[in-house]
């Protein structure tokens, strides 16, 4: 018998995120949408170990903020991350949205960057404008780096860290090398690309992609003439790109108006999201792509983790899908080791049993109470489910010690 036949994995999907993305999102409603589906969603206590609030099927998560500020040496951050990734070493068996160590590679600008400027996107004419990190405070050792790396004049700059604050939004548009004295590192240096204030976000949930319109900065020109002389603009990205935005900044010059925008093609973003969600290896991402005026080539020009999805129809459908296929993945890939595990070591320990295995998925009862008992949004699993979890883990530890 197969060891999904023998054992029926946790049914209680464990979640961590914000409060404000809770309320962003109408969180309440998705906890239905699980219910539906034979799920409960419980919310996550990073304040006391999990072990004592699953057992769980999948962790979906909106950590970022607290990986970046564990990352700059907030202790309580530095805790609750530990935590976090002390239960995933001892339940493998548990699936995650989004692993975090690949969460980690978003945090850094510089570092998503290079990912996608190595990910082979600009043989189909994507790319990540020139970019480089600035780390000094020297004014003359951060000119040579922008001109090392052919990053050209206007350039945006933007924090090192993308999340963790409302500083991470705060960008500058540098217009001449006296502007480069406003770049505050660590910071990361783009090259800035003309789009006519067009920008399309591309939302990613699993196998399922929409793309959003929204307003963008205005079309800025090289060094000379007015940009000579023309100071620093600084700006909160979120100011200009949301779907309400009215900032100046996106407003075309006179001069502009007569450009054709190039019309996006839809196999084009197919491509950029099957690329990144393969070289990222995640599922929750956002994307913002910028089309080149005059060469019609795609720029990817920000990618972030779990974003709000704002204009994404029927997300929570989407997002129960998603869930639903990464934890059959997962499943599947357990069971796999675990066939593989047990015919190599067969001959030495023919009797060893599946509870000594670090990969093994903990059964939970079958108990008609399961579902009733935990509810949704709480802040861990009932205490009777939990009982009912230890109680056969005992049992199945006493038959392990009688075969031995």
């Amino acid at each position: 018998m197969t060891m999904e036949g023998r054992y029926r994995p946790s049914k209680v999907i464990g979640y961590w995120m914000s409060e404000k993305k809770r309320q962003k999102l109408n969180w309440s409603e998705f906890g239905c949408v699980c219910k539906k589906n034979g799920y409960d969603l419980v919310k996550l206590d990073l304040a006391r170990p999990l072990e004592d609030q699953g057992p769980f099927c999948l962790i979906l998560h909106k950590l970022t903020d607290i990986i970046a500020l564990a990352g700059q040496g907030d202790a309580r951050a530095q805790e609750m991350i530990d935590r976090v990734e002390d239960y995933f070493r001892s339940h493998p068996e548990v699936a995650v949205l989004d692993p975090l160590d690949n969460v980690r590679k978003l945090l850094d600008r510089y570092l998503s960057y290079s990912v996608i400027h190595h990910s082979g996107l600009e043989e189909i004419d994507v790319f990540t404008p020139a970019f480089v990190e600035l780390v000094s405070d020297d004014y003359n050792e951060n000119l040579t780096r922008l001109k090392l790396a052919g990053v050209s004049f206007p350039f945006v700059c933007k924090p090192s860290v993308a999340h963790g604050s409302s500083h991470a939004h705060k960008m500058s548009v540098i217009f001449n090398e006296r502007g480069v004295k406003d770049c505050k590192p660590p910071c990361v240096a783009q090259s800035f690309i003309n789009h006519n204030a067009v920008l399309y976000k591309i939302y990613l949930v699993g196998e399922q992609h929409f793309v959003v319109e929204r307003p963008s900065l205005k079309n800025f020109y090289p060094s000379g003439g007015y940009s000579e002389y023309r100071e620093t603009i600084f700006f909160d990205s979120h100011d200009v790109s949301k779907a309400d935005s009215t900032s100046s900044l996106s407003i075309l010059d006179p001069c502009d108006h007569n450009i054709t925008v190039a019309t996006p093609d839809p196999a084009r973003f197919q491509q950029i999201v099957s690329t990144l969600r393969r070289a990222l290896g995640m599922s929750l991402l956002g994307i913002d792509v910028v089309i080149e005026n005059g060469s019609g080539h795609y720029a990817i020009i920000d990618i972030n983790a779990y974003p709000g999805y704002d204009g994404f129809p029927n997300f929570f459908e989407s997002l129960m899908t998603c869930i639903k296929n990464t934890i059959n993945e997962h499943l599947s890939s357990l069971t796999a080791y675990n066939t593989s595990s047990s015919q190599s070591s067969s001959s030495s320990s023919p009797l060893k049993s599946t509870v000594d295995d670090p990969t093994f998925v903990k059964p939970v009862s079958q108990s008609g109470n399961d579902q009733d008992d935990s509810g949704f949004d709480t802040g861990d699993s009932s205490d009777e489910k939990k009982k009912n979890s230890q109680r056969i883990e005992s049992n199945l530890r006493k038959v392990t010690a009688t075969r031995k």
